[in-house]
């Protein structure tokens, strides 16, 4: 005869193990729990069509040394020396007391935000070959920066008649705007700027060095424009 209660223990054990085998907890062999079901959910940062929301602007200057600045000769330079200024023919027969002139239009790029334009000190022009081994004839010019916002303004002394116009006024070795100038974003504003760089008539000059020993040389020098965006 079967004992009732190893017959009752065998079919509970049975049980256990199909409950087991489908999923479920056993509980001290008193009860079960199912197991849970998981999920998980993603976002992204989306523009509205599928693509990527989240990206960075972009701020590019560039610059044209050719009037009357057409669209097509404006371009890129982000190392000294950069592009020729292209000075007036007066620029390689500087006298005591005569000047050169020379223009560059400045713009953001079609796809660039707005930002602002500083204009640093004179340094010597990278790659560029003088003949000035002391620096007397460095130290000796002068130069101003005039502006205009008008790619039509003339750039010669005229460019000077207005105090307001003018940023930059001294040694070329040391003078530096303090002022910034503002460009528009997407090239909507043209900031044109004038350099003369003139010889005065007494210019500073080192201890021991005569105004004739100037003759015959030259200097180059090149210009920054630190640019900042919004």
């Amino acid at each position: 005869m079967t004992d009732t209660s190893t017959s009752v223990r065998a079919r509970r054990r049975t049980r256990a193990f199909a409950l087991a085998a489908g999923g479920a907890l056993v509980v001290e062999g008193l009860g079960y729990t199912l197991a849970s079901w998981t999920d998980t959910e993603w976002v992204f940062g989306g523009d509205g069509t599928g693509g990527g929301g989240v990206a960075t602007s972009g701020f590019e200057v560039e610059q044209n040394v050719t009037a009357p600045f057409s669209a097509a000769g404006f371009t890129s330079d982000e190392t000294n020396p950069g592009q020729a200024l292209r000075f007036t023919v007066r620029a390689l027969a500087l006298s005591p007391g005569t000047a050169t002139y020379a223009p560059v239009a400045l713009r953001t790029t079609p796809d660039s935000i707005a930002g602002d334009l500083a204009l640093r000190a004179a340094v010597p022009a990278d790659g560029v070959a003088v003949t000035d081994a002391d620096g007397a004839l460095w130290g000796a010019l002068h130069v101003r920066v005039a502006t205009a916002t008008s790619t039509s303004a003339a750039c010669d002394a005229t460019a000077f008649q207005d105090p307001a116009d003018v940023i930059a006024d001294g040694p070329l070795a040391t003078t530096a705007p303090s002022a910034t100038q503002r460009l528009a974003a997407a090239g909507a504003s043209t900031q044109l700027y004038c350099f003369e760089v003139s010889l005065p008539a007494s210019p500073t000059l080192p201890p021991g060095v005569q105004l004739d020993a100037l003759q015959g040389r030259t200097a180059a020098p090149a210009w920054q424009f630190a640019a900042e965006s919004d």
